[in-house]
């Protein structure tokens, strides 16, 4: 039930817990990625570019609960390592309140700004209302997403990272059913799509809640624990709240280049619709490979084994840089057929535009796979500011660069697309040079034993 990353061989462990992760999050792209496939295969560009730039809106909101939820991960990996179960449970409990209600919040802002979201985004007029009604749909899925998050994060705290899995194996896979039924048989077009991607969040989140109630006695609040805890909930939000923005403020940038994107018309937001849920996929498991990096240096924090960190430090930076060489190289040579897999025969202009795209990312996926251990490492020694810093380096040279040099007659479009790998580099010169120069004070035992510090 539980998996304790403290003692034993640190790679080996590290990658048995990271795998589950890995294949969880590929599973999880399948929500969208689906609907993106069938949608632009089977009903055109148009529909294409509204999924895929709704992807882009979908990701930034679901990722300030996400940001919550592993910031609440960071403390309940770290009250584990100090073998503290009141504390951890208590901290389930307030945790779960807290998270839940800005759910509630989310979900009601999203239905009241849904039209002028849509404006912000600058979307040609064929494509907004398929934009709106897929959004309009979706959001009713904000709460599902939170309790899979919410669940799979806890349990994969305490070392647990298959059973998240399972389940969302069993709703990806529902996704793709629906999708198909509903867009091919019922013919609800885009609404099809989205009735089908909440329909599958429901089952993983809903169906994860009650397996963990049902089958994780040990892991279970007690009336004991449900109490206020003001030294407890000022750790979590110094955790879960920075971690929340460094993960919204990454994701809004995405979002506002998102706008400069549809400025150049529908071929180009279709090219980018199908080519970021490429990129996605590539770089993905060696994202999750940083989350659990994560877990691991906040439960040896909590153990108080700052040897072991710098070990497990050394080891994932080799095995990232290694998947991303390997996938990129991948991604370059087979750029075209996949792109193919998004679009309608003929469409040469919007393959075209994406494999540029994808050619200039993948060469450069090293970077992107670095800043993902800094960012785990930052959140789990309990300074998610400096997370936060360097998310603002990199996607603020990431929107600034955009702007700039998309207005280069000679770039265009590729000057949004080469200032990706430039935001990454200068946020991971920054993050290295600041643990070469604050290592031991980052990772010194002295920190370790504080119960209520919350350090950003």
């Amino acid at each position: 039930m539980k998996g304790d990353l403290t003692t034993g061989s640190i790679t080996g462990r590290l990658l048995r817990f990271a795998l589950p992760l890995m294949v969880g999050n590929l599973l999880q792209q399948l929500y969208n990625v689906a609907d993106t496939l069938i949608v632009g295969r089977f009903l055109g560009a148009d529909a294409l570019a509204a999924v895929g730039s709704a992807y882009s809106l979908m990701t930034f909101l679901t990722s300030i609960l996400l940001g919550l939820c592993m910031g609440s991960s960071a403390y309940f990996s770290i009250q584990f390592g100090r073998r503290d179960d009141d504390q951890l449970k208590n901290g389930f409990f307030l945790s779960f309140v807290l998270i839940g209600a800005a759910a509630l919040v989310l979900t009601a802002a999203s239905f009241a700004l849904l039209d002028p979201i849509i404006r912000a985004l600058q979307a040609p007029p064929d494509v907004a209302p398929l934009m709106r009604t897929y959004l309009f749909i979706i959001f009713f899925g904000i709460a599902a997403t939170f309790l899979y998050n919410y669940f799979a994060n806890l349990l994969r705290a305490v070392g647990n990272s298959v059973t998240p899995l399972v389940f969302l194996g069993i709703s990806a896979v529902l996704n793709i059913v629906l999708d198909l039924v509903f867009v091919l048989v019922f013919h609800w077009g885009v609404a099809g799509a989205a009735v089908a991607t909440v329909l599958a969040q429901y089952v993983s989140g809903a169906g994860l809640l009650a397996y963990y109630l049902l089958r994780f006695p040990a892991l279970r609040v007690a009336r004991r624990h449900m109490r206020w805890n003001g030294g407890a909930v000022r750790e979590i939000a110094g955790l879960s709240v920075l971690t929340c923005v460094q993960q919204s403020v990454m994701n809004l940038g995405i979002l506002m280049v998102q706008g400069l994107v549809n400025s150049f018309g529908t071929a180009v937001m279709a090219a980018f619709a199908a080519a970021v849920k490429i990129d996605s996929f590539a770089y993905m498991p060696v994202q999750d490979f940083g989350n659990a990096f994560s877990t691991f240096v906040a439960q040896n924090y909590g153990a108080g084994k700052p040897d072991r960190i710098r070990r497990g430090i050394r080891s994932a930076a080799i095995c990232a840089v290694v998947f991303c060489i390997a996938v990129g190289a991948a991604v370059c040579v087979f750029a075209a057929p996949l792109m193919g897999l998004f679009v309608q025969p003929g469409e040469d202009e919007i393959i075209a535009i994406g494999v540029g795209y994808l050619r200039i990312e993948a060469v450069c996926y090293t970077g992107i796979g670095l800043l993902f251990l800094l960012y785990g490492l930052y959140r789990a020694v309990k300074r998610p500011g400096m997370s936060v810093v360097l998310t603002v380096i990199s996607l603020g040279t990431r929107v600034v660069l955009a702007h700039l040099l998309s207005a280069v007659p000679a770039l265009g479009v590729t000057g949004i697309w080469v200032s990706v790998p430039i935001g990454w580099a200068l946020a991971d010169v920054t993050g290295a040079l600041f643990y070469a120069k604050n290592r031991r004070r980052l990772l010194s035992a002295r920190e370790v034993g504080a119960k209520t510090r919350a350090c950003g």
